[in-house]
């Protein structure tokens, strides 16, 4: 027999996946501010292996439109800057002796626009999959219920009554990340 508690549990954790995945994607958006999360996870490929940029190069930004990125094997300098190029971000990196600089442009208006767009987007797409996450868990708990009669109608109710709670609450987690992020993006 599943366990009412263990459903509700793993569909937690279920929800608590796609927050983390959420918050993963918007550290990765272009804001007009420095930020090594920028381009850590940029796939770059350096002796026949592809390796996400900061297991290659130490990542800083000095002052808040600058970020630099110091390889730490000189001979990967080239290889960063070619999968900076051909990431889809637009930045430009500029080779300085040992490290590669990148200036963070402004952002127009239209591009600000752009991105409150790709937040939304990325924003409903997580609470899609907090809902399956909810659907799941509440028919499992109704399949205990009335196929099985392993619980009451009453616990039943309880238990979906709980799950209904927490996906409120991750909800209302997401709408407060992308509101945030947009304020963040809009904000000159």
């Amino acid at each position: 027999m599943e366990d009412p508690k263990k459903i509700i549990e793993n569909m937690k954790k279920e929800m608590e996946n796609s927050l983390n995945y959420l918050i993963r994607e918007y550290k990765s958006l272009r804001t007009g501010r420095a930020s090594p999360s920028l381009v850590e996870d940029i796939k770059v490929e350096y002796y026949g292996n592809i390796s996400p940029l900061k297991a290659l190069a130490a990542i800083s930004t000095p002052d808040p439109k600058i970020l630099l990125i110091q390889p730490f094997d000189k001979s990967a300098l080239s290889a960063i800057e070619k999968a900076i190029l051909k990431s889809n971000l637009s930045l430009t990196p500029t080779v300085d002796g040992n490290v590669i600089k990148i200036v963070i442009p402004r952002l127009t208006e239209e591009n600000r626009k752009q991105l409150s767009k790709t937040i939304m987007q990325k924003a409903d797409e997580v609470k899609v999959s907090i809902r399956n996450a909810r659907r799941d868990a509440i028919e499992k708990i109704k399949d205990l219920a009335k196929k099985q009669k392993l619980i009451s109608e009453d616990e039943s109710n309880r238990y979906q009554k709980e799950i209904e709670k927490i996906t409120k609450e991750y909800l209302d987690k997401i709408d407060k990340l992308a509101n945030d992020k947009t304020k963040e993006i809009m904000t000159i």
